[in-house]
């Protein structure tokens, strides 16, 4: 009979391996190497898996404890934060019931139904206080294998928590558990039904902030339940709870539905319906330059520019596959000679189709086509935010039709105009690589040579990118490149997709040197994404101070008396020859109240002439951000902000 072994063996991030008794735990370790290791883990990374401190581990796990300097901590930390606030909110409000409470990016938040109270912001500091105690009572966290779930079904039911008993139900097969809150006696004092992983007990957690209180609904889904959802944050460190408190305000600083306010940039009518923007004379300015700027480096490139309709029969999209797989986004147009429409969800049929208007040979090919391209997809109001997520947009859509052998120079081309644009924008980037996901269609033969390709394009240009496994789409591998802005906020940008899918469907073909038909390489690409989005982006990126080359107004010029306004009319024609955005305020106001509100509308340059000025064909320049900056010829001023704008600086 063979012995059942009472050791087992784990690796540790350096490769070493420790012996410990079966069924130790991952606190064991920690103990088995110091006590003082020991004292510092709050959980542990078990096969790339976040786990609780106390799980227990198996022969050859590859083990690595946590303490609050490794960033992994973070999601034990903010998702135990999460249940001391639910019970703090049961504590409060008995008749509370709770739904779900995941961790987000840099923080959590949690749903609660609580019939009869509308939660305020003095409710957020109660329950904050409430929080101090249950941290000081140092409840034990623990995990709890459900026994029966059919009497744990009853239990909540007999409880009213409805919701736990609806994911109870559906998860019934998955090895469901509790997290058990327990003070010092062992007593459970509360729990909820979760997979975990958490900390050992509350006392670890340091600093935490309730942020604010918005309306849910159970599932996301507006037929069900209205919620209430709280958001908050937790650090380790009250320095990192104030530095992000500190990002936040600055967030808020920057919004750019508030910028829009002071600007006088968008706006979103009731009468007209949320998700579609209307674009106030001065964001359509920026807007302008920013599209003569994309078609402009875009013909440089070879890019055609193409138009297509707004509405396509149904038949199209059946073609392409959207209507089976995308049809509860797309909205009906209506019926047209008994035929339904519906209004374009994306751009690239339409572009197939003008490919597909006559026969292509391999000469013709690489062809790249590019539109500015309007596109409506249906999103549900709760999720709708100002510019950033809405119902209409316009997308600088590309497709480049080419041969297997074009297609790793085709992506090479598109990662030069990715870095030409972000950087022109300020932007630093970041790249990923996302592979073939479980659920796929395709060879593997097309898969590993549409993969490689946008793979050796990025190691040919010594780009730092990381693999993103089984990331890609179900019909395409693709580059993602997330952007970071001015304070470090990460922000989704261009996408490079190598379709084979959509050229299978449309029999997207060419004829071959062998003068026989082979079917086209696909390629999706969007560098700026949606003018909306972007643009949206762009205000908080700029926090509303748009560089001279994109600002709505570049220069303003004050005469500073009435006797003043023939010289300043001269100064501003001038300025207009050279095709500047310039306005003349020459209103009865005093100089120092125009100059202000000049300031306020982030005018780059303001010229303020009077007699000296006038006698010496000058003009006295003030910058937005520098102030004074002297007077100097008006000649002069025209050469350097012509070229200033020239070179998009």
């Amino acid at each position: 009979m063979s012995q059942v072994s009472t050791q087992i063996t784990v690796t540790l991030p350096d490769g070493s391996r420790r012996s410990l008794d079966a069924g130790a735990t991952a606190a064991d370790l920690a103990r088995s190497i110091s006590q003082g290791l020991f004292a510092r883990s709050v959980g542990a990374l078990v096969n790339g898996e976040i786990r609780d401190l106390y799980t227990p581990l198996a022969e050859g796990d590859a083990v690595k404890l946590l303490t609050p300097d490794d960033p992994e901590s973070l999601e034990l930390l903010r998702h135990s934060t999460a249940h001391v606030m639910a019970e703090a909110v049961q504590r409060l409000f008995p008749q509370a019931k709770i739904a779900i409470g995941p961790t987000i990016a840099d923080g959590f938040y949690y749903d609660f139904d609580i019939p009869g109270h509308t939660l305020s912001p003095e409710d957020l500091e109660m329950i904050e206080e409430e929080m101090k105690r249950i941290v000081r009572e140092d409840q034990r966290i623990c995990r709890y294998q459900i026994p029966d779930v059919d009497g744990q079904l009853a239990e909540f039911v007999r409880q009213g928590e409805k919701f736990k008993a609806e994911l109870l139900e559906e998860h019934r097969n998955d090895s469901p558990t509790l997290y058990l809150m327990q003070d010092k006696n062992g007593k459970t004092v509360w729990n909820d039904l979760c997979r975990g992983p958490h900390l050992p007990s509350t006392g670890l957690i340091k600093a935490y902030k309730l942020l604010k209180v918005s309306g849910s609904y159970w599932r996301g889904d507006e037929g069900r339940d209205k919620l209430q959802r709280i958001y908050a944050t937790s650090w380790w460190k009250a320095a990192d709870l104030e530095a992000y408190l500190k990002r936040l305000e600055e967030a808020e600083r920057r919004d750019h539905r508030r910028l829009s306010r002071q600007l006088d940039l968008f706006s979103v009518h009731d009468e007209v319906g949320p998700g579609l923007i209307f674009w106030h004379p001065n964001l359509a300015t920026v807007r302008a330059t920013i599209e003569d700027f994309w078609r402009e480096v875009h013909r440089k490139r070879g890019y055609q520019l193409v138009f297509t309709p707004h509405i396509a029969s149904e038949k199209l999209y059946e073609i392409s596959g959207h209507l089976q797989s995308y049809g509860e986004n797309m909205y009906s147009a209506m019926d047209i000679d008994d035929q339904p429409y519906r209004v374009k969800p994306m751009n690239c049929p339409g572009h197939i189709m003008i490919y597909k208007s006559r026969l292509r040979s391999y000469r013709d090919l690489p062809l790249r086509f590019a539109e500015l391209g309007t596109v409506y997809r249906y999103e549900r109001s709760g999720v709708l935010h100002g510019m950033l997520r809405v119902r209409g947009f316009t997308q600088d859509d590309s497709h480049i039709f080419c041969t297997p052998e074009q297609l790793e120079p085709e992506i090479n081309g598109i990662l030069d105009l990715i870095d030409l644009l972000m950087t022109t924008f300020g932007y630093t980037y970041k790249a990923y690589l996302s592979t073939r996901p479980e659920k796929s269609i395709g060879t593997d033969e097309e898969w590993a040579m549409a993969t490689g390709a946008l793979e050796a394009a990025m190691k040919a240009r010594q780009m730092d990118y990381q693999v993103d496994e089984g990331g890609g789409v179900f019909y395409a591998p693709k580059i993602d490149i997330k952007l970071y802005d001015a304070i470090g906020r990460e922000w989704q940008g261009p996408t490079v997709q190598v379709d084979l899918n959509l050229p299978r469907r449309f029999d997207v073909t060419y004829v071959g040197e062998d003068g026989e038909r082979h079917q086209a390489v696909m390629v999706h690409r969007a560098v700026l994404g949606s003018m909306e989005r972007f643009c949206g982006g762009l205000i908080e990126h700029y926090a509303g101070v748009f560089p001279t080359w994109l600002a709505p107004v570049q220069a303003t010029v004050l005469p500073i008396s009435d006797r003043h306004q023939e010289y300043a009319r001269q100064v501003f024609e001038k300025l207009r020859e050279r095709d500047l955005r310039v306005t003349l305020d020459d209103r009865s106001e005093t100089i120092n109240y125009r100059i202000r509100e000049a300031q306020m509308q982030q005018v780059p340059y303001m010229l303020v002439v009077g007699d000296k000025e006038q006698a010496a064909d000058s003009v006295s320049v003030r910058h937005r951000r520098d102030g004074d900056v002297g007077t100097i010829k008006t000649a002069e001023f025209l050469d350097k902000i012509t070229q200033e704008v020239a070179q998009r600086s």
